[in-house]
């Protein structure tokens, strides 16, 4: 999946493989994901697309290969406060006992800190980041008393606070309507054409894919369809802050119509 040649690799997969038990579920993929590029992850049930984002964001160990995320082998990778990851809404368990505004700055400690002492500067990331996800009103809300699809946007303000490098998405909009889901890939463009994010999505919505990230798979791997679309040539963002811009953009939605998960 090669960009420009300028474009540094932000995720290298070498000939990975993946077994549960016995069943080989990924055999001797590579891949390599360049600087902006946005990469649609498609395959049936089974395929591996959860199993692949679990390996690369260090919770399943491949059976052979190396993955590295910005040049630096997983195992070994120690920022991941400058990775995004908003896993499949049903691998969060309702019951956790957390309001919006703690889920929502977890975000910031990485896996050190989780409920550290909380500075005023980061206490205002958060609410940059629940304006962003029009989440601001569900602040002091438990998360397991909110809709599906407004655990998604908690979850996305979450993934967002640190303005990371990569962002991993896990079916993001399962179970939300199309109204909302429309909402949401037009965000996620706007993203991607004016700040320097990378994407990983697995997706069903095919329709979505292919408008966006073209017709054909670049790659195929068994089951695994990667359709990519390259965004290397930065369009201006007068707010270069992803959480101001995304107020901004929420702005101009909630004109055209209501933003509601």
């Amino acid at each position: 999946m090669q960009g420009g040649s300028c474009h540094r690799d932000i995720i290298t997969i070498e000939d990975v493989s993946f077994s549960y038990e016995q069943k080989q579920v990924i055999s001797g993929l590579n891949v390599s994901v360049k600087e902006r590029d946005f990469v649609g992850l498609i395959g049936s049930n089974g395929a591996g697309k959860t199993t692949l984002l679990k390996m690369i964001v260090g919770l399943l160990k491949p059976d052979q290969g190396k993955i590295s995320l910005f040049g630096e082998p997983v195992s070994r990778f120690k920022h991941w406060e400058r990775i995004g990851y908003v896993p499949q809404k049903n691998a969060f368990n309702p019951l956790f006992p957390a309001t919006v505004r703690e889920v929502v700055l977890s975000g910031l400690y990485g896996r050190s800190k989780l409920f550290s002492r909380v500075t005023k500067a980061e206490a205002s990331k958060a609410e940059d980041a629940m304006l962003a996800m029009s989440i601001e009103d569900l602040a002091d809300k438990r998360i397991g008393q909110l809709s599906g699809g407004q655990q998604q946007r908690v979850f996305l303000a979450k993934a967002l606070i640190n303005n990371p490098a990569l962002l991993i998405l896990d079916e993001p909009t399962v179970g939300i309507d199309a109204e909302t889901q429309e909402n949401f890939f037009h965000m996620i463009r706007h993203m991607h054409q004016r700040h320097n994010i990378t994407f990983l999505m697995v997706s069903h919505d095919m329709e979505w894919v292919r408008s966006y990230l073209g017709q054909e798979p670049i790659q195929m791997n068994g089951k695994l369809r990667f359709y990519v679309k390259h965004s290397h040539e930065l369009e201006n963002c007068v707010e270069n802050d992803l959480t101001h811009s995304l107020k901004d953009l929420r702005k101009s939605m909630d004109r055209r119509a209501s933003f509601v998960f």
